[in-house]
């Protein structure tokens, strides 16, 4: 009819087919030419209509969506799907609360029990968006009363419990639900996942392998069993599990990067390291690919390889403050100062407040001469990290050292206060400041 450009008569059904199987595949131009031609055809059909409001909320054109509700309430009041898509229309606008109440009208309309399970789950998420994790457990548990099989409400039930921290209550409710569907391969996977939360790492094992022997294709059964595997150090078996996967599968990041370090743990180096490569060939963007293959060299002492290959991480992504702190230590200890200190400061820039960095870049300072602004630094760095004696040292050091003596015998001595057992910093960075005879004294009288 569309290509044709005629006009054909349909029953109103077939136009809700075409309606539906076009909203399906996500062609909502078409499924909007569909409604018009349909109501044009059957200008009273409810359920043309209704897709209509379908397509309004869609567009996100939401009082005309309420106005159509509207006008069929009146013509059809217990039609459940009004109140189904008026629910839908307030959980749009974040209006999750009064979406519950709307759902429950249509609840107590609804007689079809297919019906219902999808109710259920409809509740149950809005429960989510209002982070009543109880009240969403309870719905998904009724979705999952109707129909075992239904996956989705298991995953969301077992999200309810992983949020509550309700691990020993999940794994009863797994046991219950495995008891009236045992070859449930997600099921046993969820609960070997409740057993490995809790540590209990033989019973996760014997979950995972139900799952494997309930679906000898279940690439994440063989993951988390490969996880459990490496927990108990038996890293062989879990090298064996996890290249399972990359049989089945195309190989993901996460089971190289696995492999190669469960062969570093076995001591086998050159394959730890192949695997590394390869997890950072299979995907650039994972950080911690590029993380192992520098900390591999950097146990090595091989700082020049640790140094290429973190640079090459920062040419990926150079907002990663993982690798500029990686970067700023790996110069710190080919003493290229300079870079070192670059890359402590572009870690503190991207949001990395940890005190040792803060130290370090002090440090470094200090070493290159640049007096003032390791000043400025620790400045910083007490705002972070208030009242703390390492900060205070420091200071006391950089103002003896550029003849600022009132501020130095201050820092000194809140230093002195905070933690004496730090004074070797002075020792080490100051060796000149402490020889001072005032300083000494100051040392002396703090000791008795």
């Amino acid at each position: 009819m569309l290509k044709t450009n005629s006009v054909l008569f349909f029953d109103s059904a077939e136009f809700e087919n075409i309606i539906h199987h076009y909203l399906e595949i996500g062609k909502i131009a078409l499924a909007k030419k569909a409604v018009k031609l349909g109501l044009d055809q059957h200008p009273t059909s409810i359920n043309l209509k209704l897709f209509q409001t379908e397509l309004f909320i869609l567009e996100n054109k939401f009082e005309e969506a309420d106005k159509l509700l509207d006008e069929i309430h009146t013509l059809e009041p217990t039609n459940e799907e009004i109140f189904i898509q008026k629910a839908n229309v307030l959980s749009k606008q974040d209006m999750h609360e009064k979406a519950v109440n709307t759902l429950l009208i249509a609840l107590d309309l609804s007689s079809d029990d297919e019906g219902l399970s999808d109710l259920y789950a409809l509740i149950g998420m809005e429960y989510l968006f209002l982070d009543q994790f109880e009240n969403a457990k309870i719905y998904f548990k009724r979705c999952l009363e109707i129909d075992l099989e239904d996956y989705s409400a298991l995953y969301n039930a077992i999200y309810c419990y992983d949020y509550l921290n309700e691990n020993e209550d999940a794994i009863t409710f797994l046991n219950y639900y495995l008891d009236q569907n045992p070859y449930c391969e997600v099921a046993w996977h969820q609960l070997g996942r409740q057993y490995f939360t809790i540590k209990d790492y033989d019973k996760a094992l014997a979950a995972f392998d139900f799952a494997i022997i309930s679906d000898d294709s279940f690439v994440g059964a063989y993951l988390e069993k490969g996880k459990v595997l490496e927990k108990k150090k038996h890293y062989q078996e879990a090298i064996e599990n996890y290249k399972i996967t990359l049989a089945l599968e195309e190989p993901t990041s996460f089971a190289l990067l696995r492999i190669g370090y469960c062969h570093e743990k076995l001591g086998e180096d050159d394959l730890a390291v192949q695997y590394f490569y390869k997890t950072v060939h299979e995907d650039p963007l994972l950080d911690k690919g590029w993380i192992a293959i520098t900390k591999f060299y950097n146990k090595k002492r091989n700082y020049q390889k640790a140094l290429f290959y973190i640079n090459k991480a920062i040419n990926i992504d150079a907002e990663n403050v993982i690798y500029w702190k990686l970067y700023a230590q790996i110069n710190h200890r080919l003493n290229f100062l300079e870079e070192s200190e670059r890359g402590y400061k572009k870690t503190l820039d991207l949001g990395n407040y940890e005190l040792q960095t803060w130290l370090s870049r002090a440090d470094i300072l200090i070493a290159l001469g640049e007096y003032e602004a390791s000043v400025l630094n620790l400045i910083q760095a007490a705002e972070f990290h208030p009242e703390t004696a390492e900060i205070e040292f420091r200071l006391a050091g950089l103002h003896f050292t550029l003849n600022e003596s009132s501020k130095g015998h201050y820092h000194l001595k809140n230093a002195l206060l905070l933690n004496s057992e730090y004074e070797f910093i002075l020792e080490e960075l100051f060796p000149v400041v402490l020889q001072k005879p005032s300083i000494q004294k100051i040392l002396l009288e703090s000791k008795k």
